[in-house]
């Protein structure tokens, strides 16, 4: 009895620390997550101090990666060209201002150096794709629009990333036609956009390794479009030359024919004959000079496009 009496008794006193330095409670708790004193009373009057380090398992799970949360490219051109399977006369009954949106988006898809950018087959399906929007037919464009998924997956990234920025372009000419319908271009619009943005992202770091390449100028009139380089400049320069000089000979010999020498049967003829001639004259005088300041524009554009392409 008297034994366990001087146990509870030692129990219920005060902790009595150590004379050696005891580390701080921080550094305590900073090397060892959870700390636990234990004192310990034996018959001997012994004091122990017994520290216990406690481990906790534990295990970080990585979350998904950002890549891992985009999706598909394939699955977004599927749902592209899907967007296309639309009633076979629908291109054709659009309003005119919106045949003209679809022929704009028809240009800025295949523009330029399409098959050099994106591949033969892959560049050959956009020139159709575009003249099959130009002429309002729906059925091609659907199945020219279901070959892309395919002629995709064998891109190269900097092919990816031309065929992207060519998607994003035509996406916004679709979405600029507003709602018209069931929203059947909305759709078209956000699918293109989709699509070209993935396609360009998934090869931004190839395409900024790469050079920057020089932008190509076109010359569009009406349904002609012709790519402007330095050569053709140059040869159009010549061209103009040549005609100057042309109608500069063509004026100089109306001019000397002096209007003392026409006879005509009455006066009304010769007046009529006096203004032909003065009507002639400025014709050929001013096309001299615009030839003249076409060939200078000509020579000053090729000369830049020859320097932009060093």
């Amino acid at each position: 009895m008297s034994s366990f009496s001087s146990s509870s008794f030692s129990l219920l006193k005060p902790l009595t620390f150590p004379s050696t330095p005891c580390p701080s409670p921080a550094l305590l708790f900073h090397n060892n997550p959870i700390y636990i004193p234990f004192k310990t009373t034996s018959n001997h009057s012994k004091t122990l101090h017994l520290s216990k380090r406690l481990t906790i398992p534990f295990a970080l799970t990585e979350s998904d990666s950002p890549k891992s949360l985009q999706p598909d490219p394939q699955t977004l051109l599927q749902q592209l060209a899907d967007s296309f399977d639309l009633p076979s006369d629908y291109f054709s009954q659009l309003p005119n201002d919106l045949r003209l949106d679809l022929n704009d988006a028809a240009f800025d898809l295949s523009n330029g150096p399409v098959i050099d950018e994106c591949g033969m087959e892959l560049g050959e399906t956009l020139l159709n794709l575009s003249r099959a929007w130009e002429s309002a037919d729906t059925s091609t464009s659907y199945a020219l629009a279901s070959k892309v998924p395919l002629l995709a997956n064998s891109l190269t990234d900097s092919a990816k990333s031309a065929f992207g920025r060519r998607l994003v372009a035509a996406g916004r000419r679709f979405l600029a036609m507003g709602q018209y319908g069931q929203g059947e271009l909305q759709k078209i619009a956000k699918a293109m956009n989709a699509a070209g943005k993935l396609l360009s992202a998934s090869s931004m770091s190839a395409t900024t390794e790469e050079q920057p390449k020089t932008e190509t100028r076109m010359f569009k009139f009406g349904e002609l479009q012709v790519e402007v380089t330095s050569e053709k400049a140059n040869i159009g320069a010549a061209i103009g030359f040549v005609f100057g000089i042309l109608s500069w000979q063509i004026a100089q010999g109306i001019q000397s024919i002096p209007e003392s020498s026409l006879e005509y049967a009455n006066d009304n003829a010769l007046l009529l004959a006096k203004s032909l001639r003065g009507a002639l004259l400025a014709v050929f005088y001013s096309s001299t000079v615009l030839s003249v300041f076409t060939t200078i524009g000509l020579l000053l554009l090729g000369r830049q496009l020859k320097s932009e392409g060093k």
